[in-house]
């Protein structure tokens, strides 16, 4: 498929992108777009697998990450890709329209859907055969682990333990994620810690993109030829492909390849900036995917709507940099190849206009950046975000001690460009939360990359 790319990416977040409480006030004022997305998933859900969505994520206290997968994986992924469809959807209504849609693994199909590849009841059927087809035919009990460490670090590992049940599964260019068969993962893990690298189990409920999950592969791609896709209304670049979706694809085949084929996440994103995409805005919960692009893309602008509690405040940035003029640079153009696909057509691209003098970026505001470092928190800590007011204790309320309290103000320093901890920094001056946000708060006034803090 030969387009031509403008600077706005949307970003379809995949397993890891559930924020609870997520468009909740949305749905109990009774907004329509909402509603209406709920509603239709729902239908197909409680037919399909016997639950609906809306009445576990939209109740007085929704569940946690941790809760959900354990009570309702199902639920969770129907969750996320929802989450997704009507948050592209509210955007659309505030004005905006992305040049290129970019999903990561499960990501993939709210990006296609939303490009118009399928209505939402065809999608959400696809999503309930995938689901089902994976409760039928995976029994592997296998799982997942993140490591803190590029693609050839974590490539290094899963070859010292030499292990056919383990395989690098996700490039996140600065995070990668392993999967396999318990006793390997296990392995792994240990093998990060002696190394230094940070490592956390996933939730998933299944192993994806390993071979693993051959035999329920094959099994959804016949149950997807059922499902015949029409032509996209907007590109959609693929991680897993690691080029455009082409009009002709068999969409069917390549959704179910998707369950035992490396997410290139990293280089994906790499090669789009290359393009000329300096816009990126995540079409979902969270920040997952928005925080990876900064970290890869110092220079990129980024924002996550449903990050802090101000979801409306959120939309409207978002819709206002999808819409920036910014994004309609009309440089002489330039390519992006297909590197999984060497036969493929070059794509022809339009990078960003020339870069102008920059200004000088106001300090970030205080709830904007109280949301983000909210979201960091709760993300690590597997809390809903809620309990993170000013006022909470982190030691004494919410468990959290001097030893993970230094890794998160780490975190933090990583996340914001805050550089070096100041001489002299005690954690136990920062126990409560309230504090942590004012010590953000000054570091990036002071001189740190503001820009990046407020949300670029």
């Amino acid at each position: 498929m030969s387009r031509e790319l403008d600077t706005t990416v949307a970003l379809f977040p995949g397993q890891g992108a559930y924020r609870a409480g997520a468009l909740k006030g949305y749905w109990e004022s009774g907004d329509r777009t909402v509603r209406t997305t709920f509603e239709e998933v729902d239908a197909v859900a409680k037919e399909m697998i016997g639950r609906a969505v809306s009445p576990t994520v939209f109740q007085p206290s929704p569940p946690s990450p941790a809760a959900l997968l354990e009570s309702a994986p199902d639920v969770l992924q129907l969750a996320v890709f929802t989450t997704a469809v009507a948050t592209h959807r509210l955007l659309a209504e505030r004005g905006a329209a992305p040049a290129v849609h970019l999903g990561h693994s499960l990501g993939e199909l709210a990006a296609l859907t939303c490009a118009g590849a399928w209505d939402l009841t065809d999608a959400a059927e696809i999503l309930c055969e995938r689901i089902s087809v994976l409760r039928e035919h995976d029994d592997s009990g296998g799982v997942m682990l993140a490591l803190g460490c590029d693609a050839e670090r974590a490539g290094r590992i899963v070859g010292l333990i030499g292990d056919p049940g383990l395989v690098l599964a996700v490039d996140n260019g600065s995070q990668s994620v392993l999967s396999g068969r318990a006793g390997p993962i296990a392995t792994a893990e240990a093998l990060a810690g002696q190394l230094g690298i940070t490592r956390t189990r996933l939730r998933s409920p299944h192993p994806f993109h390993h071979p693993l999950l051959e035999k329920a592969r094959g099994v959804l791609a016949e149950r997807l030829a059922a499902f015949p896709s029409r032509p996209l209304d907007v590109p959609v670049y693929s991680p897993i492909l690691g080029r455009f979706y082409r009009n002709g694809d068999d969409l069917a085949r390549l959704l179910a390849l998707h369950l035992v084929t490396p997410v290139e996440f990293g280089p994906a994103v790499s090669a789009l900036h290359a393009a000329g995409a300096r816009v990126f805005v995540e079409t979902g919960a969270g920040r997952v995917l928005g925080a990876l692009v900064e970290q890869a893309r110092p220079g990129a602008y980024v924002v996550a709507p449903l990050a802090g509690r101000d979801e409306e405040a959120g939309l409207a940035a978002a819709a206002a940099a999808l819409r920036s003029p910014l994004a309609r640079g009309t440089a002489p153009a330039s390519t992006v190849a297909s590197p999984v696909a060497p036969a493929a057509p070059v794509v022809p691209v339009v990078p960003a206009a020339p870069v102008a003098p920059v200004a000088v970026t106001p300090a970030p505001d205080r709830d904007e950046l109280s949301g983000r470092v909210r979201a960091l928190y709760a993300e690590a800590m597997e809390y809903p975000e809620e309990v993170f007011t000013d006022d909470v204790q982190l030691e004494a309320d919410l468990g959290v001690d001097s030893v993970k309290q230094t890794e998160l103000l780490s975190r933090l320093g990583d996340r914001f460009g805050l550089g070096l901890p100041p001489t002299g920094l005690r954690v136990a001056d920062y126990d409560t939360f309230g504090k942590v946000v004012d010590f953000v708060a000054a570091g990036v006034t002071d001189g740190a990359d503001a820009g990046s803090a407020a949300g670029r």
